[in-house]
């Protein structure tokens, strides 16, 4: 359990790290604060919580059975996550390049509360960096004196602690400045600490020792 402890702080700052990313589910809460206000964008934030969660928890069921006795698994999975850091710290890296990150600000669009809430946990649900990371990512952080299962839920809930945290600071700076939060540089600024953070922690993954 201490070494469990001791892993949360990491796993928290490279969750950050990777929830900052502009993708599906920040693209998603941004467009709902901004045409649908407030409450809209939190509950869409919600439904994108509930789908981290079901991938945690698909993780850990399948995981647990397979992964727990074999160091060869585990090396594959490692390996796995190491490249999908890579993967997303070049492909965000390369977004630079290019205009990204607009939102629809003309059009409005009055959605009910269970609306609002399935638009997130679809989006989740759909994305597969969401599932690729519960898959590849989680189960780096757990200690092999430690369950498998358990483990990655535990993460899980962080990982879904962290998503609301960085949406909720989103949806109050779109209340406090829409333009100012589209404006190309601050998304550039953010996308670019992102990606070389992330590849940081490839390496610091690559690095470490297996189970």
């Amino acid at each position: 359990m201490n070494q469990l402890l001791l892993n949360v702080p990491a796993f928290a700052f490279a969750t950050l790290l990777l929830v900052m990313v502009p993708g599906q589910g920040v693209a998603m809460v941004l467009r709902q604060s901004i045409l649908g206000g407030s409450k809209a964008a939190f509950l869409s934030a919600i439904g994108n919580c509930a789908g981290i969660l079901t991938w945690t928890a698909s993780s850990a069921i399948g995981l647990s059975a397979i992964f727990a006795q074999s160091q060869t698994a585990y090396s594959i999975l490692k390996w796995t996550g190491v490249s999908y850091l890579v993967f997303v710290s070049l492909q965000t890296l390369l977004a630079l390049r290019h205009e990204f990150g607009k939102f629809d600000l003309e059009s409005k669009n009055e959605e009910s509360n269970w609306a609002s809430f399935r638009l997130g946990l679809i989006t989740n649900l759909t994305n597969v960096k969401a599932a690729v990371y519960a898959v590849a990512f989680l189960p780096a952080f757990v200690p092999s004196n430690f369950s498998l299962a358990l483990g990655i839920f535990i993460f899980g809930c962080i990982w879904a602690l962290v998503s609301i945290l960085w949406n909720i600071f989103l949806i109050w700076t779109v209340k406090k400045s829409a333009v100012y939060i589209q404006r190309p540089v601050v998304r550039r600024t953010l996308t670019a600490i992102s990606a070389i953070g992330i590849m940081g922690l490839a390496i610091g993954l690559a690095l470490s020792s297996g189970r």
